[in-house]
């Protein structure tokens, strides 16, 4: 073969420290468009962006050279610092994060999961929703460090 291709599809999940409500509409827009910016200069894609006012969910497929902590990281910590330029001086995101690999059959699937998470809140709480995605994806958590 003279190519090496591949894809990587990733979910990413993580909240606002405490999952605090700071993420209003009047920031979301700009807030999703940054990260979107983020994602780029990472070299990978973003496919979709969407959450609550605590928390978000992006789809990601990854670039050829990648570092899943540290693309995160940079998401988190950038965004951060964007945010609190605009005037949201106590805004910070939680430490943790999720991420869940996925693949090209289940795109439209979690596409649209994703589209639809304000809707989807209104019947599940943050908390149960992760819990649900670590125990599909059987991950060992504990519970005294899943919400610092």
């Amino acid at each position: 073969m003279s190519q090496s291709l591949f894809k990587i599809l990733i979910h990413v999940i993580f909240s606002t420290k405490d999952r605090a409500d700071l993420i209003t509409p009047d920031i979301e827009g700009d807030l999703f468009g940054y990260i979107h910016g983020i994602v780029e200069k990472n070299k990978s894609k973003l496919i979709l962006i969407n959450g609550t006012t605590n928390h978000v969910h992006l789809l990601i497929s990854l670039g050829k050279l990648f570092d899943v902590p540290e693309l995160v990281g940079d998401i988190k910590r950038s965004s951060s610092r964007w945010i609190k330029t605009k005037g949201a001086t106590d805004f910070y995101w939680q430490r943790g994060y999720g991420v869940f690999s996925i693949g090209q059959s289940q795109v439209p699937t979690v596409t649209k999961y994703i589209a639809n998470q304000k809707e989807h809140h209104r019947r599940i709480e943050f908390e149960d929703e992760y819990r649900e995605f670590l125990n599909r994806y059987e991950i060992e958590y504990d519970e005294r460090y899943m919400w610092d």
